[in-house]
């Protein structure tokens, strides 16, 4: 029997305390299995949460997976946990739980929920781990508050590790390898963040991730979890920030993971209209019980502190914060007063919100949200959800469906670009080309583009020359960035051949540059939200299908201009704020990305002539399925 009195608990009565009204954000540092030091004396203390069970045992490879030798004790204090200490175990053994429930006669034999190393699926055991990486980034945490502002540049590359490059048809790049190859491949591109789909551990590799049972553990398929420190190590070296993908919204049902952990329902609700997910058929965390929220909020926690992200994305937000979502009329019950908003799931991302910001200021907290909930990156304290940041799908939607129309039709949807400037600034925005726009039977982003092959490379730079000039910050899945022509195969690497091709290495080096060219350009990103830093300069020429407008910083602006039709205009004149002249920085359609190379070489002087409504004007040449950014420049310049 495992000597409490001699190996005390890791509990404090203010832990319990914490824990059972749901504001514990630590639970790492007290469940699991932690190695103890005592001299003679060195093991393991485990700590389980199971309320529901008349007797746990600890299994593994150290005991023939016969738990009879190492019985848990139940606290005297009511909480539910077991807790017990096992001499002679270290780093590296393996484990489950084997729990005897009092509601039934299943014996099951449970992973551990706060384990921080599992085996390699479909293996399911827990490892004891101790971590003993030293990091290296003390330069960026110096940063990172400055780099995650709202009011600096982010263009986000999202990667799904296992599919980005395979050394074999089977074999996928380990955490190491990515810290050269990913790492340099994402500098290079300059992009300013990286964002992971999801590395927690997973059993269903093509879940993507998002069916999530290892909620303190990265996945094992690519290294061990120092292995993905040094990843991240590696990426903060280089001065790119690290964004996490969390799925707090659900989780599978296999038999060794959470589901009906103690033969009770202790993870998922009971009710099954707020426990069972119909669309993704999986189980739905209670957001009602305390206990789950620590749990939750702790596993958000543990990949800021001991990982270092620098944002957790949190996936799925509107299928939380909605009893209806994805439920026919019967099969949800709506609040007292009608409404279907699932109070207890909006609660507890205020708090997740609350308790992160407060412990990581430098974190941005993002919403994949895509309905119009009012405050989603509202502040908790001003009633908002307290996200910093939320996915813009109505951009996305909008803009997607409008490239894939055939040009001769644009004229008449002009409007589905330009929609979004009306909502703009109700929330903090990202504009997301994400993994979700590339995958079943939706084509990949080159794939969707309409005309030949060149109109299809021309509309993709123009599609993403619109994004950059928009408000909000920028995502861009892989292999959008050099037109990846198949829609995106968990189980392939990308087509990195393509890069032989002129065209897909010219729309790489436009991305490479227009990365380049808004990290430079404060005039994107420094007043990003708020009208102030957005202005119209035509809206309606829908004959020509050409938006233009200008983009401000505090103390300078671009002009952006978008052609979206296959042909060149000469001689476009447009109003400008004064009487100033301009010169042409960046082009879409340069030979170099692979444009036809039509360019406004000279500088473009103002004109007395009123348009727009402005009493000056300039006249230029617009590209075909093209745009242009323009700077203010005096004469001798």
């Amino acid at each position: 029997m495992p000597d409490l009195v001699k190996h005390h608990s890791l509990f404090s009565k203010f832990d319990i305390e914490l824990f059972k009204s749901g504001h514990h954000s630590q639970l790492y540092n007290k469940f699991g299995s932690h190695i103890i030091r005592k001299g003679s004396d060195d093991g393991v203390y485990f700590a389980v949460f199971a309320p529901g069970a008349k007797k746990v045992e600890v299994i593994g490879d150290f005991n023939g997976w016969d738990g009879n030798q190492y019985p848990l004790k139940v606290r005297w204090d009511g909480s539910g946990i077991w807790e017990g200490f096992i001499p002679q175990l270290d780093h590296g053994d393996l484990y489950k739980y084997r729990i005897y429930s009092h509601h039934d006669d299943l014996v099951r034999d449970k992973a551990d929920p706060f384990a921080r190393c599992n085996e390699v699926p479909p293996k399911s055991a827990s490892i004891v781990w101790r971590s003993d990486y030293s990091w290296e980034d003390a330069k960026w945490q110096s940063l990172v508050l400055e780099k995650n502002k709202l009011d600096s540049p982010m263009t986000i590359y999202e990667v799904h590790l296992g599919s980005w490059k395979k050394k074999t048809a089977h074999q996928s790049l380990s955490y190491k390898e990515m810290a050269e190859e990913l790492v340099a491949y994402v500098s290079d591109l300059a992009f300013t963040h990286v964002e992971f789909m999801p590395v927690m551990e997973h059993p269903f590799y093509p879940s993507w991730g998002y069916l999530c049972t290892g909620f303190f553990a990265p996945t094992r398929r690519f290294g061990d979890p120092e292995q993905l420190k040094y990843l991240i190590d590696c990426f903060h070296k280089k001065g790119i920030g690290v964004i996490l993908d969390w799925v707090p919204g659900h989780f599978p049902n296999d038999d060794y993971a959470l589901a009906d952990f103690d033969g009770t329902k202790v993870f998922e609700h009971p009710d099954k209209s707020k426990g069972y997910h119909p669309d993704w058929k999986s189980l739905i965390f209670n957001y009602e019980r305390p206990e789950i929220r620590s749990f939750l909020i702790s596993s958000a926690h543990f990949w800021a502190k001991e990982f270092h992200a620098d944002g957790i994305r949190v996936d799925a937000v509107a299928s939380m914060i909605y009893l209806d979502y994805s439920r026919k009329e019967g099969e949800w019950i709506p609040n007292e007063d009608g409404t279907n908003f699932y109070n207890a799931a909006i609660s507890f991302l205020q708090e997740l919100n609350t308790v992160i910001y407060a412990d990581f200021p430098y974190m941005q907290m993002i919403a994949e949200e895509s309905t119009a909930y009012n405050g989603v990156t509202v502040p908790v304290d001003q009633g908002g959800l307290g996200f910093g940041l939320k996915w813009m799908m109505g951009w996305m939607n909008d803009s997607l469906a409008y490239f894939e129309r055939d040009p001769i039709y644009r004229q008449y949807h002009l409007g589905d670009l330009s929609r979004s400037l009306t909502y703009a600034f109700t929330e903090n925005f990202v504009l997301p080309l994400s993994h979700d726009e590339v995958v079943h039977g939706k084509l990949s982003l080159i794939s969707k583009m309409p005309g030949d092959e060149w109109q299809r490379f021309a509309n993709l730079r123009l599609l993403y020359l619109s994004m950059y000039g928009h408000p909000g910050q920028k995502l861009l899945f892989m292999g959008g960035e050099f037109g990846q022509t198949g829609e995106w195969d968990v189980n392939e690497s990308l087509s990195w051949h393509l890069l032989e091709l002129p065209q897909h290495g010219g729309l790489l080096s436009f991305v490479r540059s227009i990365n380049q060219m808004y990290k430079s350009r404060p005039e994107f990103y420094e007043i990003n939200y708020s009208t102030e830093g957005f202005e119209w300069i035509d809206y309606s020429d829908h004959e020509n299908s050409v938006l233009s407008f200008i983009r401000k910083s505090k103390d300078s602006h671009l002009i952006i201009i978008c052609n979206y039709l296959p042909v060149v205009r000469n001689n476009y004149r447009i109003g400008i704020p004064e009487k100033i002249n301009y010169r042409e920085i960046f082009n879409s359609d340069k030979s170099c990305f692979g444009g036809s190379g039509v360019e406004n070489k000279d500088l473009l002087k103002a004109q007395d002539k009123a348009f727009h409504n402005r009493e000056f004007s300039t006249e230029l040449t617009l590209p075909p399925l093209g745009g242009i950014i323009l700077e203010p420049k005096s004469e001798n310049e």
